[in-house]
């Protein structure tokens, strides 16, 4: 067994593992990353056709670090949000152009953003990445965190730190051995992805419609095509992803509409439950829970993977400022955990209450709350300013943020 000793460990190397790491880099730490999913692996999430939708604080982040000419030339500017309920007369929309902004966020193929964040992991400075490796214990001190790695090869190694970061997922392993418990929420719904062909050009637009058995988000992406985010009931799932092509395309033509002409060649389809997960603590001792491992949220709004990216927007300012303040430097010190965890409980409060409401309010079958649903609609569209409120919200622009958030680079 091999021992080794970091500033930072952060466990899980996905998008936001990878992106907290190269967020560090400008701070000089010893980071180590572990992953126990090969690169590029075909059950990699990062390197996936799923789409991301990236919001304005998102861009601004990839932007102080360097990294968001890479990723614009391969994604998709959002110009306009599209929001309806099917079968009723209210609608809404939010446009780039009334909110100021070019766009009011990205559409990015995560198997292309993936890979720009990898091809800088591996060129930067500092940063050690242990991969397929899984952390299989924790040891928690006053003045470390030690845990367990080990390798495809059985291998074992020790790795101590200042600071242990869990960004492992919403399954966390590692929030598992920090003691911190979750209370999971089952929609009861599967959301089911992919991409397809559509007649008339996407132009920009996202849509999101409430169906009967959950909403449906249809994204622009590149090459005219369109990705979708389909929320179907559990008990239908399994029908709906039995269907060939053609039967699969007729079904989502009719909870769409034909708003884009008629959908053709849908490419390779997936499905994943969704579930409402909150841990109940941010940070123990010598440890923090960034992304999916604090939160995991319905995809209604595609705010999931921005709210992870203020999570680390945030933990990289308080382990700046420290540093920048303390000679006697301490990456994992409790007072600066602290100030993380009380910056982020609003945020991520704020978020999980929005999109658990969206789905309960349009999921609803009771009749006062779908006249609720139209009237709410029609006067998002009439009343003065509530668009304005709601997209600085979507595209994570509300609140106090962070330097990386605001586009200011740390050095």
């Amino acid at each position: 067994m091999k021992n080794g000793h970091y500033d930072i460990v952060i466990a899980g190397g996905g998008m936001i593992g990878t992106s907290l790491a190269l967020a560090l880099a400008p701070l000089g730490l010893k980071v180590a990353v572990v992953e126990a999913i090969e690169r590029q692996a075909a059950a990699q999430p990062s390197f996936d056709d799923r789409t991301t939708a990236l919001s304005r604080s998102t861009q601004r982040m990839f932007t102080a670090m360097g990294l968001w000419p890479q990723i614009v030339a391969a994604s998709t500017p959002i110009s306009s949000i599209h929001v309806s309920d099917q079968g009723r007369f209210g609608f809404s929309h939010i446009d780039a152009e009334e909110q100021g902004v070019e766009a009011l966020g990205y559409v990015v193929v995560n198997r292309v953003l993936g890979s720009v964040l990898q091809d800088a992991l591996d060129s930067a400075k500092g940063i050690d990445v242990l991969c397929p490796a899984r952390i299989t214990k924790v040891a928690i001190a006053p003045d470390a965190a030690t845990v367990t790695v080990a390798k495809k090869d059985d291998d074992e190694t020790e790795l101590s730190a200042a600071l242990l970061v869990a960004a492992d997922g919403a399954n966390s392993a590692v929030r598992e051995m920090l003691g911190i418990t979750a209370s999971k929420d089952h929609y009861g719904q599967r959301a089911v992805i992919g991409n397809v062909l559509s007649e008339r050009p996407v132009d920009n637009v996202a849509y999101e419609r409430f169906t009967e058995q959950g909403p449906l988000a249809v994204l622009p992406i590149a090459e005219g095509r369109a990705g979708f985010i389909w929320t179907v009931s559990e008990d239908d799932a399994e029908r709906v992803m039995s269907l060939d092509d053609d039967e699969f395309l007729a079904e989502l033509q009719r909870e769409f509409g034909y708003r884009l002409g008629e959908f053709s060649r849908v490419g390779k389809r997936a499905a994943y439950p969704l579930i409402l997960s909150k841990a109940m603590r941010l940070t123990a001792t010598r440890s923090v829970l960034i992304g999916n491992s604090a939160h995991g949220l319905h995809p209604v709004s595609a705010q999931g993977f921005n709210l992870g990216m203020r999570d680390v927007a945030a933990i990289v300012d308080c382990i700046a400022d420290a540093q920048a303040g303390d000679s006697d430097f301490d990456p994992g010190n409790a007072a600066m955990l602290e100030r993380y965890a009380e910056w982020r409980r609003a945020d991520q409060k704020k978020l999980v209450r929005f999109t658990d409401g969206l789905v309960k309010l349009f999921g609803s079958r009771r009749r006062p709350l779908r006249a609720l649903r139209n009237v709410g609609m029609l006067g998002f569209d009439l009343i003065p300013g509530v668009r304005s409120v709601f997209a600085k919200h979507t595209m994570g622009l509300a609140g106090q943020l962070p330097r990386l958030s605001r586009g200011v680079p740390l050095k």
